[in-house]
């Protein structure tokens, strides 16, 4: 944990500046509560075209908000601002423990939710979703191993909702 600390406040000092400060700010605001993925479920769900994607994201964020959730408790794994008591945050310190990192699992959750539903939107919602998990490191909120545990969370719901949702297919077809 030290080790990963040090490394995170390097690559933070390497990183800073006032444009970096308020991208990051702004891309983990929109991972807050999986609000960017709850308007992506949304928008699919709009069209019968992507229904089957919409059904299969929303699945995958439920489930990884109960299992993160638990995680989290089970692990109570400190945050870095919790050890190095130097750290300023730019954004309201999270009250929860850090591992996994809910923004990056509910980013990768949706994105690979899409990206299994092969549709074109896929590589924005990659991006956004790695954009999401390296604010939460810039931020100095999360661990790269809460980061890594949240993608692996995130892909294996995201699997989880595919599965729901050819279910769901078969049942309402």
């Amino acid at each position: 944990m030290l080790y990963e600390l040090r490394f995170i406040e390097a690559l933070h000092g390497l990183l800073l500046s006032p444009f970096a400060d308020r991208l990051a700010v702004a891309v983990s605001f929109l991972g807050n509560g999986g609000m960017v993925w709850i308007l992506a479920i949304v928008v699919l769900l709009l069209s019968p075209k992507t229904r089957k994607a919409g059904i299969a994201a929303a699945v995958a964020l439920v489930a990884e908000a109960v299992i993160c959730a638990c995680l989290k408790i089970v692990i109570a794994r400190p945050r870095p601002f919790d050890i190095d008591r130097s750290i300023e945050l730019l954004i309201v310190p999270p009250s929860d423990y850090s591992f996994p990192s809910g923004h990056t699992a509910s980013s990768f959750a949706c994105a690979s939710a899409i990206r299994d539903a092969g549709l074109r939107y896929s590589v924005p919602a990659f991006i956004l979703a790695s954009m999401i998990a390296f604010s939460r490191i810039y931020l100095l909120v999360h661990y790269p191993s809460d980061i890594l545990g949240g993608i692996i969370l995130g892909f294996t719901c995201g699997q989880l909702g595919r599965w729901a949702s050819g279910l769901l297919d078969k049942h309402i077809s």
